[in-house]
């Protein structure tokens, strides 16, 4: 078990803020994720539960303790795949269609780790990851008991679980078992993937394909967190009554929209913040990436409150302009 004082947390964070824990303990098995648990347990320090840092704003040093998985390690059983939280997402969806399993595609590319998948309820062009999710492992903080919680346990939502709420800081993931399944069956409606494999002349796509094709998708719109600071997707994309939407649409011919149900649409906040003129502006050194209004990004030196400062000046013009509230996706600290 790693623990250290005074730690940077610079690697810990795409955005690339530089700043500091007072301890920083990492688990690389159960057995140490029991042992960071007793820590916790018998401490009065706060703490947070990180994963690959790419969905998180840190905003000033953390004056207590930070704690991170390096849990690694995918099994296969048949069709269900078993990954520790500290593998690597995208990794996890490379090795499930090398073993012939297939379900995850459309994620590819999403940055972050496994256990952060499992909190996050990640998803992408159609797909979330509570498709494939069958279990969670984690351990208790407060009794270091290991306990396995099912999807329906989990109660996840759009970008959302327990996780997130009632068990925020009560549960060390180690490991989650995604369901797969050996016929490949390609979910193409979503975005511009059809147009992108009719680019690329691919009539009828093998799921290493689609991965690629939602790779190179991802990396013409997103910029590299190695080459410019940022967590993806600032916003979610909010979800409006139908009323709502038709009176947007009337109001804005072509807006695109995404059905959620009959009651429900989903608008791109992407598009909207494009719309207020936001995109490739910028508010101090914190940006709006030219090519995806959804991506804040750190220009150079920007602090995380610089980048609060800009969420929030795009927040208000959205609510301004369109008469809806955009809510970021980032974890903010």
């Amino acid at each position: 078990m790693k623990d250290l004082c005074n730690y940077s947390l610079l690697a810990h964070n795409t955005f690339g803020i530089d700043v500091r824990c007072s301890r920083f303990l990492e688990y690389e098995t159960t057995e140490e994720a029991q042992q960071v648990a007793q820590v916790l347990a018998s401490s009065d320090t706060p703490y947070i539960i990180i994963g690959g840092g790419s969905n998180l704003l840190l905003t000033r040093d953390f004056e207590g303790i930070v704690v991170h998985s390096v849990l690694k390690g995918c099994s296969f059983q048949g069709t269900q795949m078993v990954c520790g939280s500290g593998v690597v997402f995208d990794e996890a969806v490379a090795m499930s269609l090398d073993h012939g399993c297939y379900g995850m595609e459309n994620l590819s590319l999403i940055p972050g780790d496994v256990g952060a998948s499992a909190v996050q309820n990640i998803g992408a062009y159609g797909v979330e990851v509570k498709d494939v999710i069958v279990e969670v492992e984690a351990v208790e903080i407060a009794t270091g008991r290991l306990c396995t919680f099912t999807n329906a346990d989990c109660q996840y939502g759009y970008r959302d679980s327990r996780f997130k709420h009632e068990w925020k800081n009560r549960y060390l993931i180690t490991h989650v078992t995604y369901q797969l399944s050996a016929d490949f069956q390609p979910h193409l409606d979503y975005g511009n993937i059809r147009a992108e494999l009719e680019r690329c002349g691919i009539a009828e796509p093998t799921a290493q394909q689609l991965r690629q094709v939602i790779i190179d998708i991802r990396r013409a719109k997103l910029p590299d967190p190695e080459e410019i600071g940022n967590a993806g997707s600032f916003f979610m994309n909010p979800i409006v009554s139908r009323e709502k939407y038709e009176a947007l649409a009337a109001e804005y011919p072509g807006m695109p929209h995404y059905t959620v149900d009959a009651m429900h649409e989903k608008i791109p906040a992407g598009w909207m913040i494009d719309q207020c003129g936001w995109k490739g502006r910028s508010l101090g050194r914190a940006g709006v990436h030219d090519r995806q209004a959804l991506v804040l990004v750190n220009r150079g030196g920007a602090t995380g409150q610089e980048v609060v400062d800009l969420c929030n000046a795009i927040r208000r013009d959205v609510r301004e302009t369109f008469g809806i509230d955009i809510h970021p996706e980032v974890n903010i600290i």
